[in-house]
């Protein structure tokens, strides 16, 4: 009895054995060296990732294969755009670099023809292509290797990317995937994701022009197709921004990073979201401090009149950070800044005037007596704008007694022939303005003027007198001696 109960445990083992070994592949029934390996259920459809190519050949076109094989034949012309080259040297590995090269053609013109529409998995390993040839540590900027201050991009051409024809074709197909009708972005936002965008945000620091002006129309087009991804991209620019302000001083894509800003201000809904109003206070007016300021300016201004036009309200708020950030040794700047402020007058309600208009004309009187011309100059000019006269002109009883002197100086002082011809100008639209205003503000002026007078006279009566003292007591001293 024993004996059978042995057997039977040891028939239900085998068995279980038998069940256990079939779920990896293996049949005891059909001898030790038939394993098989269970693949898990795929879309027949959708491509297999090749095994990697260890060499650089050319493959058949698209056209030249079935509609079926189309996608394995992307995946493998994944593969062999991923391949990395040596550009300093132009001879090396050139039957290899073109072979590439017309690979990234090929696949610019797939995408572009939208021939069929291309699967997750081809999507997914064609973002991870791009990155690897696109995300990649930037050279030195030049001012790193001499210490010498940026120079601007018109004047100098600037370091130059030697994969640039590889990169440019890259660069366009990621541009080309990203405005096809046929990418769906709830797929797309899987591999085009936060990551890859602060990446994407990195290369903005690249020397080479070529490159800032593909990357920013690439991220404004993301911008406008991925929705969820638009306030992590404002917040990461912001970001850039604080970095370059208050600790780097340097940064090669901050007129590109404006230009795009520029477009998404544009499309601002009212009345405007307070966290817009803080990236105008803390990032916007801010730029307007680093020393390289003339190399973004134009994009600068351009945003912060869009938030002016669509607010106008702020024109206070801009004006105050204006005066905040003012040069004071720095004329170039100051001749920006004047320009800038005229156009942000011109969008300025009489109420928002009012709030800002003391500290205000105190900077331009300033400005005014300038001996650098072309300040003084700019200044003058203000008085050139139709809305600006009007606006000084309902305030005249508060403005003229503030630059009056500084236009009497300019007058009697000023070195600058065309200086003193525009000084004269603005007076006589002051007396045309207002006559007996200005005839009391001259009075007051000449009043202080005598008062001065008297008051240097009464001290050099002073020092007279005591030097005369010192004099006498020297001589009582030596006939003492």
């Amino acid at each position: 009895m024993f004996k059978k109960i042995i057997k039977g445990g040891q028939r239900k083992s085998s068995k279980s054995n038998s069940t256990d070994a079939s779920l990896y592949g293996y049949n005891p029934g059909s001898g030790p060296t038939s394993i098989s390996v269970v693949a898990p259920a795929q879309n027949p459809d959708a491509p297999m990732v090749p095994p990697p190519m260890i060499t650089v050949e050319p493959l058949p076109l698209f056209r030249d294969v079935s509609v079926s094989e189309r996608q394995n034949l992307f995946m493998r012309k994944l593969q062999i755009c991923c391949f990395q080259f040596d550009f300093s040297n132009t001879l090396k590995s050139a039957r290899e670099k073109e072979i590439k090269r017309q690979t990234l053609l090929e696949l610019v013109d797939f995408i572009q023809s939208g021939s069929g529409k291309i699967s997750d998995v081809c999507q997914e390993e064609m973002i991870k292509m791009i990155g690897v040839n696109i995300f990649r540590c930037l050279p030195p900027a030049s001012h790193e290797n001499t210490g010498q201050d940026t120079t601007d991009p018109e004047e100098d051409e600037g370091y130059l990317e030697p994969s640039w024809p590889h990169l440019q074709i890259v660069y366009e197909l990621l541009l080309r995937y990203v405005v096809s009708s046929e990418t769906d972005t709830k797929v797309a936002k899987r591999y085009i994701d936060h990551s890859f965008v602060l990446k994407l945000l990195d290369l903005f620091d690249s020397e080479d022009h070529r490159e800032r002006e593909f990357l920013k129309t690439i991220l404004h087009r993301i911008y406008g197709k991925f929705m969820v991804h638009r306030p992590f991209i404002r917040k990461a620019i912001n970001n850039i921004f604080y970095r370059f302000i208050y600790e780097t001083d340097r940064h090669s894509g901050i007129g590109e990073l404006l230009e795009i800003l520029g477009s998404i201000i544009n499309g601002f809904a009212l009345p405007m979201k307070e966290e817009h109003k803080l990236f105008l206070v803390r990032a916007l007016i801010p730029l307007h401090k680093p020393k390289p300021v003339a190399m973004y300016h134009q994009q600068l201004s351009y945003c912060i009149i869009q938030f002016v036009e669509k607010d106008y309200k702020l024109a206070d708020t801009v004006i105050t950070g204006f005066l905040k950030y003012w040069p004071l040794t720095n004329c170039q700047k100051e001749v920006l800044f004047l320009g800038e402020l005229e156009e942000v007058l011109e969008a300025t309600q009489p109420a928002e005037f009012q709030r800002c208009m003391v500290p205000l004309f105190r900077q331009i009187a300033r400005c005014l007596n300038s001996s650098h011309f072309q300040v003084a100059e700019r200044a003058l000019f203000l008085w050139n704008n139709e809305h600006i006269v009007s606006l000084i002109a309902q305030n005249r009883q508060v403005i003229l007694p503030i630059i009056f002197k500084a236009l009497e100086k300019n007058i009697q002082n000023h070195w600058n022939q065309a200086i003193h011809v525009l000084t004269v100008n603005v007076q006589k639209m002051f007396m045309e303005m207002d006559a007996e205003l200005f005839d009391e503000c001259e009075r007051q002026f000449e009043e202080k003027e005598a008062r001065v007078q008297e008051v240097e006279e009464q001290r050099e009566i002073t020092w007279k007198k005591l030097a005369d003292a010192a004099v006498q007591r020297g001589e009582d001293d030596m006939v003492t001696a």
